[in-house]
């Protein structure tokens, strides 16, 4: 998700983007909060949007389950279960609306997006949000068992993408991490802002 947040601070550092600004001015459906309220990127960013989370579709190890982006999020929008602002209700599909937004705004695939501005800036070469795992990472990825003594598990599929479907290593991941924690900077290299890495920082400590 942290992946998802930067790249809608990079839009919002762009001018593209507005924080504050009702959520239905980027999609092209329309996404009310409970009682008709507004829904802005801020309320998405801090998972105080309102929406019931649900696990319906969430997951999946058939490669046919899966859908785009624009499919998942349009196909049901979860209930609004809380009044927009006001509790903090963990959500993936909040998430995914942003990472759709995040596509929709810039003209690029989520992926493709987030493969530009942030894996090939930060040197990360070994990380996709693809699905399934692109050839070219299955010889790194880690097999997953439910126990130690139990059989192999399948390679798990996220519908909602930008909530959860990063593959990465370690060196990667560092990477990030380093940049987040430079306020933006990894060595030369900026992936945000100071001044909007700051704010974005404020408004998750709020929550």
């Amino acid at each position: 998700k942290l992946f998802t947040w930067t790249a809608v601070m990079q839009l919002v550092e762009q001018g593209r983007l507005d924080l504050g600004a009702d959520i239905n001015r980027y999609l092209d459906f329309g996404v009310a909060g409970r009682d008709g309220a507004s829904i802005t990127l801020r309320h998405l960013m801090t998972h105080t949007a309102g929406f019931e989370e649900h696990l319906k579709d969430l997951y999946t190890t058939d490669p046919a389950r899966l859908v785009s982006l624009e499919t998942y999020i349009k196909r049901w929008v979860p209930p609004r279960a809380y009044p927009v602002g006001q509790v903090p209700s963990y959500s993936n599909y909040g998430t995914a609306l942003a990472g759709y937004i995040v596509q929709r705004d810039s003209g690029q695939s989520f992926d493709d997006y987030i493969e530009a501005r942030i894996f090939a800036p930060l040197g990360m070469r070994n990380s996709t949000f693809r699905q399934p795992l692109p050839v070219q990472f299955r010889g790194q990825m880690a097999t997953p068992y439910l126990r130690g003594s139990g059989a192999a598990r399948p390679y798990e599929l996220v519908n909602p993408r930008p909530a959860g479907s990063l593959s990465a290593t370690g060196s990667d991941i560092a990477r990030f991490m380093i940049a987040q924690l430079q306020r933006g900077r990894y060595g030369e290299t900026r992936i945000l802002g100071e001044e909007k890495r700051l704010e974005w920082a404020d408004a998750i400590t709020r929550i």
